[in-house]
């Protein structure tokens, strides 16, 4: 039984409980210096860093993950940039109606600018990230360290430069630069996931260590979900002292207090779902009936049962009740006096759920008389085909190994290895439950998680959506996907979507599906605006020509409007109409949610029009009115016809 505590409420632990929901990172364990009891405590230090823009020296010995280069890690996660993401209309398949995402990129810039718009949105991300086997890491942020400092940092070089230890190609340089790589793409994902969202993370003997730790740092020990093992492969001979069979999946909540349960549905066996009753619920009996002989005895379960034929039925026992009728209890003298699993209370509610079978000569029921009954008694289990029936799932994974993925692909005429197969990420997508989701993969790698996706949704009639972050790592010279045409790894995700697609539109798809089998593809580029944009201060004379207008002379209106989509936090796969209005191209994102106008020789009638929509959002370009009059009248115009209407220009 649970103690009351008998004293007021510890506001400093609550305080620290909301810094830990904010950044649980920063709340670590320290000893009570008076009880000596573990408290959870605030890393002022850590704390600090995530506060500010710059490295903070000082930290104090703590339990905690450290390595070279995680401070510099924090800084490049919080570290705003000035990039913004530019739309491909030929890269892309049904642009104007799709809501699904194709970001070409550097997977950290990526994750920032759609911070914005999907802050807390996202409800699942599957990644499948480099599992650090030795190659070098395409994600080469600004952070890296060389390995000479390394070596020097870390006390494995002398003074003279000669290194200290052996085997150098094996050592923590090549941990600490995938960490380093790993930790400020976790952290970002994070704000990106809903409060009831989950991460699962594949990886490799190499680093599900360092992960661990690495991840449970960034989403808070308690909201480790499982380690799940996976069978990868069954045919390698490569290993020294065992054959290497599979690898791991991290599954991490948000918050799991706010994740719903797994499940998958249990199979549905005709020859033991073979009851009916008069509802026309299928059921089946239990494995274990009413009555269980370990049991101990209890005062409200020793009790008379109604049987078909009119007897009654109690467990085994010296003492009966007074009262020879259903429901009539007695209290045991001893626990040789046995019980029913029940409550007499809830017996007497649930007894339309319970069925009758005769038993064996070794039935140990008594009846009224204290003479062996018939009589044995089974709770019904249903199978409500309205409530699928399910069950949690297993933390290994036996079924989907990586040649699927391989089959998957080369039936696709993809030349790609080392995919992950379909059916793993559809099994992750099923074991939420949700046919509503977005998801997400940041290292997209072929897109499979898209391809799983668009599959889902076909069979059982799902409205997931996916946004797919892959940079554009070049194809090996001699790779099959190079001799196949495919220069970039995104070139060919982009093709296997396509290709993918096609195929499922082809197949039985679920009637109440939305076939969106298209994709926006917008790439990561450098922003629209001019420097002297963001950095006045250090305009001279020779810019002088260069500033009359901050807007890039190579960048189109669509370029500018998804910049403003992204600055603003308006989800990238809002539907888009282009229309001539007074003569000027305007843009109207999902009818009124934004309308945008960035031609030049805008004047006060457009304006006037543009109001009396009454949109919620509108932008204009600074340098594209006609007059500075009409420029300073805008907001008037606005105030008086649409006061709701936010108002901005570029």
């Amino acid at each position: 039984m649970e103690k009351m505590t008998m004293h007021s409420s510890d506001l400093t632990q609550e305080n620290i409980a909301k810094i830990r929901i904010l950044f649980p990172n920063c709340v670590t364990e320290a000893r009570d210096e008076t009880t000596g009891q573990l408290r959870l405590a605030v890393d002022f230090d850590q704390l600090r860093q995530e506060l500010s823009d710059h490295i903070v020296d000082g930290p104090q010995e703590r339990y905690r993950l450290d390595w070279p280069g995680k401070r510099e890690a924090l800084v490049l996660a919080n570290a705003p940039i000035n990039k913004t993401l530019r739309p491909d209309m030929r890269g892309s398949v049904s642009f104007d109606t799709t809501r699904n995402l194709f970001i070409e990129g550097d997977n950290l810039d990526a994750l920032k600018l759609l911070q914005e718009a999907y802050l807390g949105k996202v409800d699942l991300i599957y990644i499948d990230p480099p599992y650090n086997t030795g190659s070098d890491l395409i994600y080469d942020d600004d952070f890296s360290i060389t390995s000479r400092n390394f070596f020097a940092n870390t006390e494995q070089m002398d003074e003279d430069g000669n290194r200290m230890i052996a085997n150098t190609d094996s050592n923590g340089r090549f941990h600490s630069d995938w960490m380093n790589m790993i930790y400020p793409r976790l952290k970002i994902a994070r704000n990106l996931l809903s409060y009831s969202g989950v991460i699962f993370i594949s990886i490799g003997e190499d680093e599900i260590g360092n992960l661990r730790e690495l991840a449970t740092e960034v989403f808070g020990s308690v909201n480790l979900v499982a380690q799940v093992a996976r069978v990868a492969k069954r045919t390698s001979d490569k290993g020294t002292h065992f054959r290497p069979t599979k690898d791991y999946i991290l599954v991490y909540a948000k918050d799991i207090k706010q994740l719903p349960e797994f499940g998958i549905p249990k199979d549905r066996d005709e020859k033991d779902y073979k009851y009916v009753d008069e509802d026309g619920r299928v059921y089946k009996k239990s494995g274990a009936s009413l009555y269980q002989p370990s049991l101990d005895s209890r005062p409200n379960q020793r009790y008379y049962i109604e049987a078909p034929d009119g007897s009654l039925i109690i467990p085994p026992g010296e003492v009966f009740p007074s009262e020879k009728v259903d429901g009539a209890k007695v209290r045991p003298r001893s626990n040789s006096d046995k019980v029913w699993r029940w409550s007499v209370d809830t017996y007497l509610k649930q007894k339309h759920l319970l069925m009758f079978t005769e038993g064996s000569d070794r039935n140990p029921l008594l009846d009224e008389f204290g003479k062996q009954s018939k009589w044995n008694i089974y709770p019904k289990v249903f199978f409500d085909e309205d409530v699928e029936a399910t069950l949690h799932p297993e933390d290994i994974i036996y079924d989907f190994p990586n040649s699927q993925g391989t089959k998957e692909l080369n039936g696709l005429s993809i030349p790609f290895s080392f995919a992950k197969p379909v059916g793993l990420v559809k099994f992750l997508l099923n074991v939420t439950r949700s046919t509503e989701a977005l998801v997400m993969d940041f290292f997209a790698g072929s897109a499979t998680t898209a391809h799983s996706v668009m599959q889902l949704n076909a069979e059982d009639g799902g409205n997931r959506n996916f946004i797919m972050v892959q940079w554009p790592e070049p194809c090996d010279a001699n790779s099959e996907a190079a001799q196949g045409g495919y220069v970039t790894i995104a070139d060919l995700a982009k093709e296997r979507i396509r290709r993918a697609g096609a195929k499922i539109l082809k197949s039985d798809c679920h009637p109440d599906w939305s076939r969106d089998v298209g994709f926006r593809v917008l790439k990561v580029d450098t922003s629209n605006m001019q420097d002297v944009y963001y950095r006045p201060d250090q305009i001279d004379q020779n810019d002088l020509l260069s500033a009359v207008d901050n807007i890039k002379h190579d960048r189109s209106a669509e370029d500018l409007l998804f910049q403003v989509l992204v600055d603003w936090g308006v989800s990238l796969t809002l539907p888009i109409q282009r229309k001539k209005v007074q003569g000027k191209t305007v843009f109207f994102v999902d009818e009124n949610a934004l309308v945008a106008c960035f031609d030049k020789g805008v004047t006060e009638d457009l304006v006037k029009e543009l109001a009396g929509r009454e949109p919620l959002r509108v932008v204009f370009r600074d340098s594209g009115f006609v007059s500075d009059a009409v420029k300073i009248n805008v907001e008037q115009v606005f105030r008086q016809l649409s006061p709701s209407t936010d108002v901005k220009s570029i």
